[in-house]
């Protein structure tokens, strides 16, 4: 069955569990990966899904619960044994199995470890357990392959033989010294094509980039970005090979930062998932709501100083929210633009004055064709004096928000803050009070010159 059919199905085969079918079931699942499972999973209670999991093997069931949230993991596990866990555990690559047990008390974590068979794979998880998740040693497996430099093509074949045991994808060949540090590295294709007497040192190449256990999470996933990497080794200190990072693991932290982005972006102030509490959503959602409530509040009191022209020409005010609205687009367009190339660590052009150049050439054509079609739009309707006022206030407000959006976000991040807010309820409430000063001021300065 494929994944488009499972979902067709889930009601059929939410009866098939209610009733045990295990030969309908069995059928079905035997057809499907392992990441196939979580809609289903998902949409199913925690007695059901013991039931589901109750009917596939280990390694099957070890992937499915590596690629569960946290919350929904824990309910599962309440089915299991440790000794369960313990098996499930040990068909996972090293780093997904820590950042699994992270999750557990350091107690019953350090018991699960104990009743893991394979003793080098609880090693590995112990070691991996000493680094924080948002670094390199956080996001490297210990399973690699490695050949050192004095050996020979027939002896580095019989190692990689038993090596990869442990290896379900092998990307490259990482080549070290007598004292594991890493030198660097030599593909398949010279293994192979090389005679059994061949050195090592003859055939690897050794340019080859590495990163460190300390290196920050974001900047492994730009520099893989950067060079295209499938795989990076990562070395402690003192040079030595201690794991390898590939794209998957990379992948969960960009996508974790473009889930941190959004948030920052939509005024949400920490990250929260739809489910949880309503006490933790509104803590994150109300700092920006608030911030948003005292503009709103200066922007009426901005209005108070120009109560004169609203009463000299009421029309004024029919206005006032295309400023806003207009001045608050164009910043977030800014600075949207901005953040994107910010990110882009290998594209990303850190000369400021050009960027500030390029953004108001921009802004004055923009500024000039929208003012030129609400000028010709309002004086339809209203005095030629008014419909300046409006398409005048239009193009400064455009370029004043254009700025604000290039520069905003360039400064936030020279602070090392998240330059996303600038895209989010940050820009549009500061464009807002902008715009009425800059609407009133040359209605002000128009009319008090007739």
């Amino acid at each position: 069955m494929s994944y488009e059919n499972l979902v067709e199905d889930l009601p059929y085969i939410k009866e098939a569990i209610n009733n045990k079918n295990e030969g309908y079931l069995k059928n079905i699942f035997d057809d499907l990966y392992s990441e196939d499972f979580l809609p289903l999973i998902y949409d199913l209670d925690s007695t059901q899904i013991s039931y589901v999991l109750s009917l596939l093997d280990d390694e099957t069931v070890a992937r499915i619960i590596s690629n569960l949230d946290e919350d929904t993991r824990h309910q599962i596990f309440k089915f299991f044994n440790k000794h369960q866990i313990a098996k499930f555990i040990n068909e996972l690559y090293s780093d997904d199995a820590a950042d699994i047990l992270n999750t557990f008390p350091v107690k019953d974590r350090e018991e699960i470890i104990s009743l893991i068979e394979d003793k080098e794979m609880a090693m590995h998880i112990n070691e991996l357990l000493r680094y924080d998740n948002d670094c390199a040693g956080g996001l490297m497996a210990k399973e690699l392959v490695k050949a050192n430099v004095s050996w020979n093509i027939k002896q580095t074949i019989e190692e990689i033989r038993l090596q990869t045991e442990n290896v379900e994808k092998l990307y490259t060949i990482y080549v070290v010294n007598d004292d594991d540090m890493l030198v660097g590295r030599v593909s398949l294709k010279k293994i192979i094509l090389s005679s059994d007497n061949t050195k090592i040192e003859e055939i690897y190449e050794p340019d080859i980039l590495s990163v460190e256990t300390h290196t920050d999470a974001q900047e492994v996933a730009d520099i893989m970005q950067k060079y295209d990497l499938e795989t990076i080794p990562v070395v402690n200190m003192y040079g030595k090979l201690v794991g390898r990072i590939t794209v998957d693991d990379v992948m969960d932290v960009v996508k974790q930062q473009a889930v941190v982005d959004m948030h920052a972006m939509s005024g949400i102030s920490t990250h929260v998932e739809e489910d949880d509490t309503v006490w933790k959503l509104c803590k994150a959602r109300l700092p920006w709501l608030i911030i948003g409530i005292f503009g709103g509040l200066l922007g009426a009191f901005f209005m108070g100083f120009f109560e004169q022209n609203l009463a000299i020409v009421p029309a004024m005010a029919f206005f006032i929210p295309l400023i806003t609205a207009t001045g608050g687009n164009v910043g977030v367009q800014s600075s949207s633009l901005i953040v994107q190339s910010l990110a882009q660590t290998d594209t990303y052009d850190t000369n400021h004055a050009k960027r500030l150049v390029k953004a108001l050439l921009v802004a004055i054509v923009n500024g000039l064709v929208i003012c030129g079609l609400v000028f010709v739009f309002v004086i339809l309707f209203q005095p030629i004096k008014l419909a300046l006022v409006v398409s005048l206030a239009l193009f400064f407000v455009i370029l004043l928000a254009s700025f604000m959006g290039t520069i905003t976000p360039l400064i936030l991040d020279r602070f090392g803050i998240n330059p996303a807010l600038a895209s989010g309820p940050f820009i549009t409430t500061a464009n807002d009070l902008l715009g009425i000063a800059v609407y009133f001021s040359i209605a002000g300065l128009l009319y008090n010159l007739s």
